[in-house]
Parts: structure tokens; sequence; C-alpha cells
């Protein structure tokens, strides 16, 4: 082993180290193990009303008041206005995971409430994002009279206009970026708006969705209106609150983290079928379950019908009842998933060659092409921020004298749907919110949008750190790590944006063995020790630190259960390594 350079460049990290638990709040706490209660500490939990309340068994406890949201008197009154006079009702979502699942989830309550409803999710291809014209007068001869948005319409003024120019009551539930100017509609329930505050304000656009059932079905326990009694509960609707909000990367922090731990539950029991068919084409079992097979199996392949065609094939296996036909629709999604990936990898070596060809490289990226298909560029602009650190705009070239669609992601440090707020002048279309937002643009504004938008981020991210932060909890010994930390760890899932799988750092660990493992020799295997305590340990994607490793280094790492051979063990997973430093 030897202390030269690795044989590929590193990406660099900052190492992001919370403080060490002052010894008076550890104290508190002498059931919790160390690493557990400086997880705790590094989260903002010291008091044992937050920390009861962060481990409690039961998270429907934890739920919210959804009155308490502004405009929900004013949606559910128009709710049942149309129930009792059997109008049929509009539900109009999202082409995303996050839509999709708002829309299976208010349909089956509305249905429940014995309501005729009519779901309707855009053409991503033709119809582009958000509500438009066509598809209210399409509503509106079908013969709603109420449209309730999901994921979706805070932005649609001149949609919602038209909407109730054609006598549509509208009631828009939507979580994106609240613009200067919003809709016309009998109520608007976004967290975002002004004064609104936590539990609310980082819901998903599903979570909102089921926040309005909510409302609904407890309002009739004590008012019945429907023709027969309600049998469905909130609990029956959580596994879809679950898989639209970790597809969506909403921070699984306050009632959001309630939701999905609850929601977990639900999906792990698989009654519905449709879900039941996903989660075997995807190959999981279920009981075993996490918000992590969500974000990397199960979300993806929701995503993928929309992302190259309708997502109509996902909306009905939400809501199909027959076995047979949830697998055929299943294996459908399996393969436009495939399809879908396919299409990524050849965007995205085409998008990153142009990003290298570039110098220097720009504040914002800004990739454009007829070549990126309007279904996977923020896939695509995802992978270029992850990789760069710097916010992401891809967009889909459409003819010189028609629309162009794109797709933008971004870093903390530069609030990408704000940035689109103060460039729609140019749009013909913008949402989102912080990281994450989309617009349609006529072509020939392509150049005009590209020059605004790089000088905002130069001028806000001048001086910035471009460089991807990890976050670690805590640095602990290595014999501070066990069995019974792990156990109590997983209290604190489920883990994703805003509560990351807990991190560790270990200064200075002795290497013992390593080697390179898997196809081509891409990840790396290796034994460490700090004298008192030895590990077995993996680091995905770092096979190219085999043979330069130094004697000692400090590592970045999560605790894992790994399983092979039907035997199982603790194991490191290395995030970051670096040659041995002065611990801080």
């Amino acid at each position: 082993m030897t202390g030269a350079p690795p044989a590929e460049p590193v990406r660099a990290q900052r190492w992001l180290i919370r403080e060490p638990v002052p010894s008076e709040v550890r104290e508190r706490y002498p059931d919790l193990t160390h690493p557990v209660v400086q997880v705790l500490y590094a989260r903002g939990l010291t008091e044992h009303d937050q920390v009861q309340t962060f481990l409690s068994p039961d998270p429907l406890s934890q739920l919210g008041n959804p009155f308490a949201l502004r405009d929900m008197n004013k949606a559910v009154d128009q709710v049942r206005r149309a129930l009792k006079q059997g109008q049929p009702i509009a539900v109009f979502g999202d082409f995303d995971a996050d839509g999709v699942t708002g829309t299976a989830l208010l349909t089956q309550a509305l249905q429940a409430l014995g309501g005729k409803v009519i779901p309707y999710i855009p053409h991503r291809l033709n119809e582009g994002y958000g509500l438009n014209i066509e598809a209210v007068d399409q509503l509106a001869a079908q013969g709603a009279r109420l449209m309730i948005t999901v994921d979706c319409g805070i932005s649609s003024v001149k949609e919602i206009t038209h909407a109730r120019k054609k006598g549509l009551s509208v009631i828009v539930t939507d979580h994106h970026h609240v613009p200067a100017q919003c809709p016309p509609a009998q109520a608007i329930v976004n967290p975002k708006q002004v004064n609104e505050q936590q539990p609310w304000s980082d819901l998903a656009g599903v979570g909102l969705a089921f926040k309005l059932a909510q409302a609904l079905l407890r309002v009739e326990k004590r008012l019945p209106i429907a023709p027969r009694p309600v049998t469905l509960t909130e609990r029956d609707l959580l596994d879809l609150v679950a898989l639209g909000t970790v597809a969506d990367l909403a921070p699984l922090t306050a009632e959001n983290r309630a939701l999905v731990r609850a929601g977990l539950e639900v999906l792990n029991a698989a009654a519905r079928p449709g879900l039941r068919a996903l989660i075997a084409q995807a190959g999981l079992q279920p009981g075993q379950i996490t918000a992590g097979h969500i974000g990397f199996q199960l979300g993806p392949r929701l995503n993928a019908a929309g992302r190259l065609d309708t997502a109509q094939v996902s909306l009905d296996l939400l809501l199909c009842t027959d076995e047979e036909q949830a697998a055929t629709l299943a294996a459908e999604l399996d393969r436009r998933n495939r399809e879908r990936q396919q299409l990524t990898g050849e965007a995205q070596a085409r998008a990153r060659q142009e990003v290298l060809d570039e110098e220097p490289l720009p504040y914002l990226l800004f990739v454009t092409g007829d070549e990126y298909p309007a279904g996977i560029v923020g896939l695509v602009a995802s992978r270029l921020t992850e990789e760069f650190y710097r916010p992401s705009v891809v967009v889909e070239v459409g003819p010189a004298d028609g629309i162009s669609r794109g797709s933008c992601r971004s870093i903390p440090e530069f609030h990408i749907a704000q940035a689109l707020q103060t460039c729609s002048d140019l749009l013909e279309r913008h949402g989102g919110h912080a990281a994450a937002a989309g617009f349609s643009v006529q072509t020939a504004r392509l150049d005009d949008l590209r020059q605004r938008l790089q000088a905002l981020a130069a001028e806000q991210l001048a001086g910035a750190s471009l460089v991807p932060g990890l976050k670690i909890d805590g640095a602990l010994p290595l014999a501070d790590m066990g069995g019974e930390t792990y156990r109590q760890l997983q209290q604190l899932a489920p883990f994703g944006m805003a509560n990351h799988t807990p991190t560790f750092a270990s200064y200075g660990v002795q290497v013992r063995r390593h080697k390179s493992v898997g196809r081509e020799g891409a990840h790396l295997k290796l034994t460490v020790s700090d004298e008192t305590a030895t590990w077995d340990a993996i680091g995905f994607r770092l096979g190219h630190w085999a043979g330069h490793l130094p004697a000692r280094i400090d590592l970045a790492y999560t605790l894992d259960l790994n399983e092979w051979n039907g035997r199982e063990s603790l194991q490191l997973v290395i995030k970051d390594l670096r040659p041995a430093t002065t611990a801080p």
C-alpha cells in the first residue's frame, strides 16, 4: 500500500461533521447507545418530548389537523356540495409519481364517498406540464363541474380563468413555489402560501391530496352525505402517500416522516393488487420494503410511463382491482423503465461531454438539443448537478417556431424556482421548488433564457465553494459501532431527504486488507481496525483506490446489514475516504 493518489480522479467532498453531543445531553438517554444519541443531537433532537415523538411507534398520532391548512374549509365545502348534487368531479394530476399517486388517492377517496370521478393525467409529450386549455375543455365536455388539481395548478392563471368561464369550480392542491399572481380558484391548498408554518410546508403533492381526503373523511363521519356507509379509512390511503412522497424527494421530517413511516406499514401489507404486482415485478418481498426501495425501484417504475409516453398506465395500476390486469400493467411499467434507463444513459453521456467541452465551467450548466427527450431531461439534469455540483438545465429543443421544454435541478445555494420566476417574461409556463423545476419556452427565446439564468447564477454563486458537502452526524471510534447501535438506528427510519442514513466518521483507522471487487474492479472491499475493533467494509465505485491506499485512512461511512448466502453480518458502507489526517 502506498500514499500515491488513486488511479482515477476522485470528486472532492467537504466533510460537514457535527460537533460531539455534550455529556449532559448524552446522560439523559442511558438506554440509547452513544452513536444514536449523537445522531439525534446532530438533528436538533435533544429534549425528551422531541426524542419520544421521533421514536414513537405510533406515527399516526403525530398527524396534524388538516383544517389548519389555509382554504381547507372552502375546499371541503366545494367537494361536499358537488357530492350532494351528484356533479362529476375531475381530478387533474401531474404525470410524475407524486401526481399519479395523489390522483389515485383522491379518486379512491371521492369514489368511496359516492362521487362520480373523472381522473385525468396529461400526456407529457403532447400536453406538457400542468393544466392546459384543451384538457379543461375536454373535462367540461365530459360533464365535470368541479376540478381538483393535484401537484400542479398554482401557476395556471390563464387555464383556471378559462375553466371558470366554462362553468367549472376549481380547487388547487399544489406544493410548488407560489407565484406573485395566484389563479382565480375557489380554494387554493398550498402550504407555501404566506404565513403557512410547519408541519405543512414540505408536504408533497400526494401529501396535500391526502390532507384533503383526510378532511373529507373526518367530516363524513360527523355529517354523513354518502349514499352508503364509507368503509375507507385514512390509513388505507397511506401506501400511496409513502410512494409519492419518497419518489418526489420530499424531506422526510415532521409530518412527511410520520406519513411515510405509517405508509410503509400499509405498503408492506401489500393489500392493493397493483402494488402487489409492482413489488413482485421489482423482485421485492412484502414486509421488507423500505423508503430506499421506493426511491430506487418502485418510484422509477411508476415514473417511467409518464417519461416515455403516458402515465395513464401507472394510474391504472394503482387503481386496478384485478390481479391479472395488475400483473400485465406492472410488466409494462418494467419494460418502459428499462427503456428509460437506456435512453437516460445515452443522453447523460452526450450532456456530460457537452459540459466538459465548455471552458471555463459556468456557474449554471445549460444543455440543449433535440436529442434530449422531454421525459428524461430532469434525470439528465439531476445527474449533471450531482457530478458537477452546479444548477443544471437540460432542454429538449423544439421547432424554430415552436416550443422547447426544459427541466432544472439545483443545489442548496441557488433557488431554481425563484430564478425561473425572475425570467417569467421569457417563459410560456414554469413551476417547481427550490431544488427542481420545469418550464416551456419559445425556442426563439432559448438563448435569452440561457444568458439570463447564467447571469443570475454567476451573481448569486460568486465566491461560493461549489463542492458537494457530505453530512456526517459525528466522529466516533469504530468500537462504538455494533449490533445494538444498528438496531436502535433503525428506529430513526425512514431515511431519505433531510433525514439521511446516519453517517459517521472514524479517523486514522488502520487498513489491514483491501482489494477491488465487482465488474472491472469497480468497488473496494477492505478490512479496517482501530486497535480495539475490526470491521469489514465496502466502498461502492471506489475500486480505483485499490493498490493506492495508505496504511491509515479517515473513513466516512454508514452501518449496514450484509446478507450473503443466508448469513447476516454488519459491515461499514464507505461514503468517502482520504489519507489519515488529525481528527478535529
